[in-house]
Formats: C-alpha cells, structure tokens, sequence
C-alpha cells in the first residue's frame, strides 16, 4: 500500500515539474539566487508564480537557514508546493524545522501529512515520537504505515520500544510497514554497535507471521549482526527451498566480514545441488582476498560443468600467478571449458601473470594452444616463440600462433609476417597468415611506413598473394596505400584491376577522388572505368565538404560519365545536398532531353529546400520551372 502512496506522491512531483516548464521564464531568477533574503522574499511574494517559489525552495536546501523555516511552513499547507518546501525543511540545520513539522504533523492531513512524517523521518526527530506513535496507531492505513517506517528511520531505543509495543497487535496491511520500522531499528543499532538489540529484533520478525520480504530482511539483518556466528545460518539459507531465501544468502554472503565463511561456503558447495553449488562458487568471488585458491583450483579441475564454469571465471576475477598451470590444464583438456579458460587468463590481474605464461611456452605441449591464444590475448611480444610455433604438425597450434603474432608483433618485426604471408611454409596456414597480417598491420602505430613495407612486398609476390596484400594495404590506409593501390588499378592484370578498382570504391578518405576520377576518364571503356566512376560519385554523395568542392566534382562527373544512368546518379547527389551550386547544374541538366525529368524532379527538391532563398528561385524562375 505504501507503494501505491509512493506513486501518488511520484505523479504529484511530476505535476509540479509541469508546472515548473509552464512557468520557466518567470522562475528564470530564482534558479541563479544565492541570497537567502532574496529567496525567502520570492517565497513571501503571494505574486510569485508557483514554478519561481518551487525554485526558491530548492536553492534554500543549499543557502537556506533557520531564517527560511517561517515563509517555507507555510508552503507545507500548499498541495503545489508542499513536496519543494520540504526538500529544504529537511536540509536546514537546527530544531527550527523539526518544530515546524510538527506544528504540522498536528494539522495537516492524507498526503500532506504523509510527506511531513516522511521528512520528519529523514530528520530523525526524536521529539516527534510521541506524535509518529500516535498516527501510527489512529491515523489511516497509508498514514500510520508512514509513520511506522518513519519511526523507524529514527532507530532509537525508544523508537523501537514504541515500533515493538504495537508489531504483535498491528494488523496487514499495517503491519507489514510496522515490521520494515523494526528492521530499520536494527540497522541502526548493528551501525552503532548495538548488535545484540539488532539481533532480538531481526530475530523476533523473521521467526513471526510476516509478509516474506519483511523476512527476507531481517534474516539478513540476524546474519550480519552476528557476525561469526551468523555464518551458520547463512548456511541454513543457501539450503532453502525458498528461492528468494537463497538469494538473500548469497547477497548476504557478499556483505559479511567473517573468517569463517570461506570454508563453510566451500563445504557447502560439496553438498549442494549443481545449480545451487555454482551460485555459492560466484559468491566466494566476493569475499574480498578471503576464498581458498587451492580449493577453487580443485573446483575447477574436477566435478560439473556448470561447478567448473563458476571456479573458473572466479579464478579469473581473484586468481594469481599460481592459478596458472590449472587454467591450462583444464582448458587443454575440455573443449567445452577452453573459452571459459582463456577468458579467465586474460582477466588475471596479477603482475606476475604474463612472466608466468611466457615461461610455459617454450616447452607446452598439450596445452600450447590455449597458451598461444592467451599470448594474442594479453598482447605479450613473444615474437620468436610464436615463429617457431607456426612449425607445429598441429594446425589448430600454427592457426593459434599465427592469430598471436598478429596481435602482437611489434613494428620492426612485421616483415617476418609478411615472410610468412608471402611464402607460407603450408598452403592450409594462408588464410590465417593473411587474417594475422591484416590485424597487425592495421594496429602498426607508422601508418606510411607499414604501407611502404607491404608495397614492396607486393612487387616481390606471386600474383596468388598479391590481391592478399593489397586487401591489406588498402585496410592500412593513408597516402602510400593509395598510391600502391592506383599503380596496381592501372596495371595490365584483370585480376588485379579487379581488386584494385573494388577497393578504390570502398576507399574511406576522399583523397581517393583525383584517382577514381583518373581511372574514369582514361584507358580502355571497360567495367572497371565504370566501376571507377561509380566509385568517384559515391565520394561526392557521402563524404562531407564544402559546397564548392561538391558541385566541381559533380560538374566534373557529369562531364565525364558515358551514360545517363551515371548521370541521373548524380542528380541525386545534388538533390541531397541543396546549395546554389548544385541548383545551377541541375538547371543545366534539364537542357539535356534523357534527363529532363529526373532534373526537373532535382530542381524541385532543390527549390523547396531553398524556399526562403532569393536568388535561388529567381533562377528557377528564370529556367521557366
């Protein structure tokens, strides 16, 4: 029921932030005040809209006072303002706004008064128990729930004397409220190192007839008030049948300080069902440096799937150096477990780590692809190592070395993997020397310099490997590349024409639009010449530019294309970017008699995007459309 007042309350804030946008320029000062006269002045204006006193009040819960508290009670009458003027009630330093809220307590009514008790709890007012107790025992249903929990925030011993008298007598849907006051009590009491007053509390709820989230609370209240000897019934939770008991174990478990819940956690894992049993596993993930790595190790050696799967991402998020040799293992040995495995490696943290795998490579033997593949993973240089691993008879181990020394070979290494790219020990390894090369080539922090080295190796290739390479250098990018692959675009070879005007049309820097061009206007009249001016109005059509460069290129275009479906093209590079320029060559084309309606339909779109432009249509005019 408190839910539903709660939302109430929620639905009248958005009001108020309506009302707040409908008033915006007149409330426009008080969002800048820093004067608390100034601001109680706005408050005592009865001119004042209602969005300008909502702002004063919020800038009084930053600069307000005692001063403040007279104006600001007498907004906690105000349906519109009451919400704004408790936000600084509860804010002002002193006793002056807890006797406001009182006066208050005492006269106002229903959603009023429910938002006075609120702030009186968020004030812990110790005066005010007496008044609280009273409405919690004669006011409403949504009121007296108000009062309950607010006493509870107060967590006092007479506080929780008032919230214990009535929780025996107190009926639903009261009590449910009454029983979330006790709760708050003893949170506050565990907080000042009262535990044994939290525990007979949280005792009394969890063991009466109570709504189950009151004891779900207090079942976690009793755990961390007992500290070492909440253990045990943490136990008894993480073996309930109920599953929202289950899960307040296992949050708990993640909260409590004790030296003892490593080991009863993993005593518990051995009896538990396998789902249950990979849900404890996580949670000693939490304990913060205090779960066993040895048994997580064993955990994750041994047992269920789904056991194994939880140690081993555990192992990950807390394992060390020590951890290493079981992950390989396990992953070496389970398929099903090596992405699980791999992850975990990368995710170790400690510094210890990468000295630890790199050790293990020069002799791995079962477990070489995993180490390879973690090698990639973690970026550790291990050049060398890696060559000599493209020789294993394994091709999964020469794929797994290939992929690492793309993730990793340093600059003034790359040759070596252009070696390979270009002369593969084994036919079956191209592929993945080629996927290998392009992921470090890409990363190479010398743009140019990485081109001009696959430039070269491009001359030296058989002409199987050249389209390779030049897929490649087209993926690095920059001037070199471009110029590497306009030399091959107007090579003799249709293979490599074929590639070359493929990738000058998927070029992503408009440096590319001289050559595209070029290759348009000169040599044979064939598919790749078409293909090229294709290329060079997808340029003008994408990429950003000034006006003035877009209308050259399309005049250029148009110049140059050999057919009207290449022209209309255009058109529709001009009708998506309105400018005067490309009004006039929209004009222009309306002369030509294949493209009069494709034009017309250009310059109409152009004068409607230009509407407001003078000249503009004045030369539509002028073209008689």
């Amino acid at each position: 029921m408190r839910t539903f007042v709660r939302h109430r309350l929620w639905l009248a804030m958005i009001s108020l932030a309506s009302l707040l946008c409908s008033h915006s320029g007149q409330a426009q000062q008080a969002v800048t005040l820093t004067s608390e006269t100034d601001l109680i002045a706005i408050l005592a204006n009865a001119n004042a809209d209602p969005g300008e006193k909502a702002l004063a009040c919020k800038r009084l819960a930053i600069y307000g006072s005692p001063q403040s508290v007279p104006e600001l009670s007498k907004l906690l009458a105000d349906p519109r303002l009451a919400s704004w003027a408790r936000i600084a009630l509860e804010a002002i330093p002193g006793d002056q706004p807890n006797v406001a809220l009182r006066q208050a307590a005492k006269q106002l009514d229903d959603l009023l008064l429910i938002g006075v008790i609120n702030s009186l709890g968020v004030r812990r007012d110790s005066m005010s128990v007496e008044i609280l107790s009273t409405k919690m025992q004669q006011g409403s249903p949504e009121v007296a729930s108000a009062a309950a929990v607010a006493l509870g925030r107060f967590g006092t011993d007479e506080a929780s004397a008032k919230l214990l008298g009535f929780l025996d007598d107190a009926q639903p849907p009261l009590q449910s409220a009454v029983a979330e006051g006790c709760v708050y009590c003893a949170q506050r009491f565990l907080k000042e190192g009262n535990a044994q007053n939290a525990i007979e509390i949280c005792d009394k709820i969890r063991s009466g007839s109570f709504p189950q989230q009151r004891i779900v609370e207090a079942t976690r209240g009793a755990i961390l008030a007992r500290g070492d000897q909440g253990v045990e019934l943490l136990v008894e939770q993480l073996r309930s049948p109920n599953r929202k008991m289950l899960a307040v174990g296992l949050q708990t478990a993640r909260e409590l300080s004790s030296d003892k819940l490593g080991p009863a956690l993993m005593a518990e894992v051995s009896q538990a069902t396998t789902d249950r049993a990979a849900l404890i596993v996580e949670a000693l993930g939490d304990l913060a440096g205090r779960a066993d790595l040895k048994s997580l190790q064993t955990l994750a050696s041994n047992g269920s799937k789904e056991v194994r799967l939880a140690a081993i991402n555990v192992l990950g998020r807390i394992g060390d150096a020590t951890c290493v040799d079981t992950l390989l293992s396990v992953g070496s040995q389970n398929d099903d477990l090596r992405p699980a495995v791999r992850a975990a490696l990368v995710a170790l943290s400690d510094p210890q780590v990468n000295a630890a795998i790199l050790a293990r490579l020069p002799n791995a033997k079962q477990d070489k692809q995993v180490l390879l593949e973690v090698i990639g993973l973690r970026q550790l240089e291990a050049t060398d190592e890696l060559v000599k691993a493209i020789d294993d008879n394994s091709e999964a181990v020469r794929v797994a070395a290939l992929q690492a020394l793309g993730q990793t070979v340093p600059q003034s290494r790359l040759d070596t993997l252009v070696g390979i790219v270009v002369k593969p020990k084994l036919p079956a390894d191209a592929t993945a020397a080629a996927s290998a090369l392009r992921t470090a080539a890409v990363r190479m922090p010398d743009r140019e310099g990485c081109a001009a080295l696959l430039s070269g190796a491009v001359e030296r290739a058989p002409a199987s490997v050249k389209p390779t390479l030049l897929e490649i250098i087209a993926a690095v990018g920059g001037t070199k590349a471009l110029e590497t692959v306009a030399q091959y675009a107007r090579s003799k070879d249709d293979t490599l024409r074929d590639i070359t005007s493929r990738l000058m049309g998927e070029w992503m820097t408009i440096d590319v639009a001289p050559v595209l061009l070029d290759l348009a206007t000169k040599g044979p009249a064939d598919r790749f010449q078409v293909r090229a001016m294709r290329g060079y109005i997808r340029v003008a059509r994408q990429f950003v530019m000034p006006d003035e460069d877009r209308v050259k290129m399309c005049q250029q275009a148009m110049a140059a294309a050999k057919n009207v479906a290449e022209q209309k093209l255009i058109l529709d590079v001009l009708k998506r970017d309105p400018s005067l320029g490309t009004l006039r060559l929209a004009i222009e084309s309306h002369a030509k008699p294949a493209l009069k309606e494709e034009a017309r339909q250009c310059i109409e779109a152009i004068g409607k995007k230009l509407a407001d432009n003078n000249e503009a249509q004045q030369l539509i005019k002028q073209a008689g459309l």
